[in-house]
């Protein structure tokens, strides 16, 4: 871990216990091991408060225990919501691979399915792509474009104050001249994040009509679908945390992290309830299992998550 500051550090560490805590809540070596770290100093306790304090937004994420398992009413219950998903994925197919594949023919980079990728643009600057994600590069004498068609990335600006630096989502854009900033676009949502600098973040709508000056550690979230705009202050150790393995989410919607974790599960996930799509959820979630983290999610509202064969996750009420 040399060369990485002690803060992201303990943050991971604390991070780490509190998703065995989610997984586990009423396991007593899992509290007693929260407890002795936390005791170990100033700086593990307040670590563990900043963990703690993202997953109480919820409402006890951490105390929620597991349901029961399924009786055979629930049985039938599953089979016509699995059956009505499959077949709307059958007769949609066409339309989702027309925009997916227009995507994808604009793309100047694309990574797949649980893929990391750094990428050096010719100006300097670096791009940490994430998974299932796509970008398209404009740079000419006076400006230094870069349009995320899908997922998400961090980049790493060189400064140039005679070319900004712009990346644009939908119809946000976010600018800066020599810093660091994460952008992300799931589910109808774009998240904004700088980890050094500033970044100037436009929307041309009633959502952010007059824009908004990002500086460190500060972040954005504008839910068109909600037509909400969220802000917030979090720790550097928290931005772009997915390059680590973690996802981090501070009141999205459950639609939005769902769309994020899946760019780490192989095939489709559709979630079959659109009124669970619209809660909102906070929390520190491990990519390492996306089946779990996607459990962890949709836990608090009595959702349930199954695999569907090896192309098909479906998340639906219990």
């Amino acid at each position: 871990m040399s060369g990485i500051p002690e803060e992201r550090v303990l943050f991971r560490e604390a991070a780490d216990l509190a998703i065995r805590l989610q997984d586990d809540p009423a396991n007593p070596v899992s509290l007693e091991m929260v407890r002795a770290w936390a005791a170990r100093s100033p700086q593990h306790a307040a670590a563990w408060a900043r963990v703690a304090q993202i997953h109480g937004m919820t409402g006890r994420v951490l105390g929620d225990q597991r349901k029961a398992a399924d009786g055979h009413s629930a049985l039938t219950r599953r089979t016509v919501i699995i059956g009505g998903v499959i077949g709307l994925g059958a007769a949609a197919a066409g339309t989702w691979l027309g925009p997916e594949a227009i995507r994808h023919a604009r793309a100047d980079e694309a990574t797949s399915t649980a893929e990391i990728r750094r990428v050096a643009l010719t100006d300097g600057s670096l791009i940490t792509l994430g998974p299932d994600s796509l970008v398209a590069f404009y740079f000419s004498e006076d400006r230094r474009e870069v349009t995320l068609l899908d997922g998400m990335a961090f980049f790493e600006v060189a400064r140039d104050p005679a070319r900004p630096f712009s990346v644009l989502s939908g119809s946000v854009s976010a600018t800066a001249i020599g810093t660091a900033f994460d952008v992300s676009s799931d589910g109808g949502s774009v998240s904004v994040s700088v980890d050094q600098g500033e970044v100037e973040v436009h929307a041309p709508n009633a959502m952010l009509s007059a824009g908004a000056r990002l500086t460190v550690g500060d972040w954005i979230t504008l839910d068109s679908s909600l037509q909400k705009v969220s802000r917030g202050v979090r720790d550097a150790s928290q931005i772009a945390a997915w390059r680590e393995g973690m996802v981090i989410a501070d009141g999205e919607t459950v639609s939005a992290m769902v769309a994020r974790i899946a760019r780490w599960q192989p095939g489709r996930v559709v979630i079959a309830d659109p009124f669970l799509g619209s809660r909102v959820v906070s929390g520190v979630f491990d990519l390492s299992d996306p089946i779990r983290a996607l459990e962890a999610v949709v836990r608090p509202f009595g959702a349930r998550v199954r695999r569907i064969g090896p192309y098909a996750t479906v998340i639906s009420p219990v």
